[in-house]
């Protein structure tokens, strides 16, 4: 097996596949991850719809017999790897080599804290819930699953469980004291889980665990020779997100519902709930707005207070005689607090703190402003570091400098899309409509929408930037449109990406969490609709802060590139078979009229284009015809 070359392993791989094409752009993409793997050299790739990427990096790195970490950015790529790829290519490559899916702790049930639930008999829930309750019959069943369950892992349930009854029987990485000192450490689900990934060749995360790991100074993961990065445009926002850390009400209440068990004197844990009914009032009032530095007085004395408090919840806890294994996650949990309470009264220049959440579930939330310096010096600069393969299918314009990456430390490929976009798909761009700024804009947009829609005999998903803009639409469209109309708030995506499918003439409206990682190939699709240019927000807390560093510049290296992006990833929504056809439609004129517009058209793929609806009509019409 030794001999085999990259080109005939793929062949090997790939053979059973009942959708099997040519791919020579996989084929380059295996070529070149063999090589950085093999002179150790970073790579970035950019592998286009249909390339087939997640075997273009799996067979040359599981040829050459290399330790690796594959991160993704959403749960149906891991699954994907961890359910299809990874158990056909143990079949069909002939290499012997294991892999398990790791997750982050909290997505397992722990079993101490289902112990400590169950209190012999009895539920030992939350305050203000009974254990005959709706809550107490949820975690009731939580437990039931546990008992028969091989890994406890929340993905594996047969039911969606409420939040307030997954984190009855959950704890995160700020709250476990580790395997040993916790009672129930030698049968805990989250460690088995690590052991086995310890043991595996290849171990699937998702980005933010890696993040965490990078954090940890890498003692989260085993060791591993390579690290791949699938759906890399989105490292930088997990990145920053995973980099930084979250305060909220919510974690102080959990630790005063830890401690009370534990504490003789009520009086601290008291003051402490006190504390986040103060923390949650100073903050609800802050939604939206980024914070000053150093923060004003009136939150200064709110955080102040709350790290006293903890401190002497700690300090309480620490004197109690007992064995009881929630001290340990106690003190745990308040020494996460109190670090993250120092980080926001000393707030360093590098980073930037804001607020954001509803007004009874505010969030401060800090990150690093210059994700690129904190990764450099995390990885990039460390000696021991695995090597990297950064791949997408849309890799974002200066993608090194944006993660710190220097350009003489990688390689950078595009590969291209096996996929016929000038003969299977047109871009149309609406330069008649008004601005999207406009008040006009809306019910010209609507009358454009409902006349493709007609012109595609349904077939239509369309994207929307905003919630409001696709209830508007569907108001505006559902009693006119002779065709199904399906919208995000429905059904659970899934099941409504399944409805779509299934129902070739219907319709579906949906909002950002659509515009990637969507999948439907065949007859239901024939026209995408963007109702705008995906800008990012202007008042973002966390992009004004790096807009300002910027400066002039601010808006062609970050709003420019992450819209780009974002409309390459919605167009990547209608083309995703080689039998595929039809059409994507923007919806606004800027893509057309702005000087910046041939930025993005070059960032899409290569397109027919027309700003003729006739046109649009005419291909949809043949699109029908099936010619």
């Amino acid at each position: 097996m030794a001999q085999i070359s990259v080109a005939d392993a793929l062949g090997r791989a790939t053979s059973v596949l009942a959708n099997r094409e040519e791919r020579p752009g996989q084929v380059e993409m295996a070529n070149a991850v063999a090589r950085a793997a093999s002179i150790q050299r970073h790579l970035v790739v950019q592998a286009g719809t249909g390339t087939g990427k997640s075997l273009g990096y799996l067979v040359p790195l599981l040829l050459a017999g290399n330790r690796v970490v594959v991160a993704t950015a959403t749960k149906a790529l891991q699954d994907q790897l961890a359910t299809r790829d990874l158990p056909m290519l143990a079949e069909r490559l002939g290499v012997r080599f294991t892999f398990a899916l790791l997750k982050g702790r909290s997505n397992y049930l722990c079993r101490q804290r289902a112990l400590e639930v169950t209190g012999g008999e009895q539920l030992s829930l939350e305050e203000g819930f009974h254990s005959s309750g709706p809550l107490g019959r949820e975690v009731r069943r939580l437990l039931e699953w546990a008992a028969t369950s091989e890994t406890g892992e929340r993905g594996e349930l047969p039911f969606e469980p409420s939040p307030r009854a997954w984190a009855q029987v959950s704890v995160g990485h700020t709250e476990c004291p580790g395997a040993t000192r916790c009672p129930s450490g030698q049968d805990c689900f989250a460690e088995a889980a690590r052991q086995r990934a310890g043991q595996a060749d290849v171990v699937v995360v998702n980005t933010h665990l890696y993040a965490f790991h990078l954090l940890s100074g890498g003692g989260l993961l085993p060791e591993h020779d390579i690290v791949v990065i699938d759906e890399a445009h989105e490292l930088e926002d997990i990145a920053s997100a995973s980099l930084g850390f979250a305060l909220a009400a919510g974690r102080i209440r959990s630790l005063a519902r830890s401690a009370r068990p534990l504490v003789s004197d009520p009086a601290p844990v008291a003051a402490l709930d006190d504390a986040a009914d103060a923390l949650e009032g100073v903050l609800a009032p802050r939604r939206g707005a980024r914070l000053s530095r150093p923060i004003d007085a009136e939150l200064a004395q709110v955080l102040t207070t709350a790290r006293e408090r903890v401190s002497a919840v700690m300090a309480a806890s620490r004197h109690v005689e007992t064995d009881d294994p929630r001290r340990a996650r106690v003190l745990e949990a308040g020494t996460h607090l109190i670090t993250d309470f120092d980080g926001v009264l000393n707030l360093p220049e590098h980073q930037v703190a804001w607020v954001e959440g509803e007004r009874d579930a505010a969030v401060l939330e800090v990150a690093p402003i210059d994700v690129g310096a904190v990764l450099d010096a995390l990885w990039w600069s460390r000696p021991e570091a695995p090597t990297a393969v950064l791949t997408s299918a849309t890799i974002p314009a200066a993608i090194g400098p944006r993660l710190g990456l220097a350009a003489d430390r990688f390689d950078q490929l595009d590969v291209g899309s096996p996929f016929d976009y000038a003969n299977a798909a047109l871009l149309y761009c609406a330069r008649h409509l008004p601005d999207p700024r406009e008040p006009s804009f809306a019910i010209a947009s609507h009358e454009e929408l409902e006349a493709l829609i007609e012109a595609a005999g349904g077939r239509t998903m369309a994207l929307f930037t905003s919630w409001r803009a696709m209830q508007a639409a569907a108001a505006a469209l559902g009693p006119r449109l002779p065709y199904r109309l399906l919208t995000q708030a429905d059904l659970p995506k899934s099941a409504l990406i399944e409805q779509f499918r299934s129902d070739e003439q219907s319709c579906l409206f949906a909002t950002m969490g659509f515009w990637q990682g969507v999948d439907v190939p065949g007859p239901s699709l024939s026209l995408v609709v963007l109702d705008r240019i995906p800008f990012p927000r202007p008042d973002d807390p966390l992009l004004q802060a790096r807009r300002d560093r910027l400066g002039r510049d601010a808006f062609r290296l970050i709003d420019l590139p992450r819209a780009a992006t974002l409309l390459a990833q919605g167009a990547g929504r209608l083309i995703r078979s080689g039998s595929d056809r039809g059409v994507v439609a923007v919806l606004d004129r800027r893509l057309s009229t702005a000087r910046y517009g041939w930025d993005l058209v070059q960032a899409l793929p290569p397109m027919r284009r027309t700003r003729e609806r006739a046109d649009v009509a005419e291909f949809l019409a043949a699109v029908r015809a099936g010619a």
